[in-house]
């Protein structure tokens, strides 16, 4: 895990875009406004995450309305991460 925590610390827009999505179910645009991180970057951080295993994409088979939400593995991280910048 302690891996995955630096992995998220090396990039603000892997920090934000796994705050942002939190313990929601979230569209990309949803993402994007949430975060503040602009829509030509949030494509690229989701398939990063994804390959982290740190978010799934629930409705794989749409091409527009994509749904993402952190994995349980995400859910560790995140709490890692809001734990760290808390203190």
């Amino acid at each position: 895990m302690d891996n995955s925590v630096k992995y998220i610390l090396k990039s603000s827009y892997r920090v934000r875009v796994l705050q942002a999505i939190g313990h929601d179910v979230k569209t990309p645009s949803q993402i994007a406004k949430d975060s503040s991180v602009l829509n030509n970057h949030i494509s690229r951080t989701l398939r990063q995450l994804y390959e982290h295993d740190l978010i799934e994409l629930i409705n794989p088979e749409m091409h527009c309305g994509r749904l993402y939400r952190l994995t349980e593995k995400g859910l560790v991280v995140l709490s890692i991460i809001n734990n760290e910048s808390v203190q």
